[in-house]
């Protein structure tokens, strides 16, 4: 435990820190799914409409882009993560 009084109030904030970007991370995973299920259904012909991957794709990439900002996820990583999705869904598209 803590000896200090800044060292108890870091450990504090450290707790309310570990809640708030684990509440990102859960809506970043949860897009990122939502993009990948929605393209999987467009592959496989069970979803015909390309808007719905393309808004899954902006809102994954919104959330990516802020929780980057806030230094949840590595700024490098969000973009990789970003680039990717738009070249898979770029795949799939073109062959449509």
């Amino acid at each position: 435990m803590a000896n200090h009084k800044s060292a108890t109030k870091r450990a504090r904030s450290a707790l309310v820190k570990r809640d708030r970007n684990s509440q990102y991370l859960a809506s970043v995973r949860t897009a990122v799914k939502r993009f990948r299920f929605a393209l999987e259904g467009l592959k496989a012909g069970t979803e015909k409409d390309i808007k719905k991957v393309e808004g899954a794709l902006s809102k994954a990439q919104e959330l990516l882009m802020k929780a980057a900002s806030k230094g949840v996820v590595h700024k490098k990583a969000a973009s990789r993560k970003v680039s990717r999705m738009t070249q898979a869904k770029k795949a799939v598209t073109d062959k449509k």
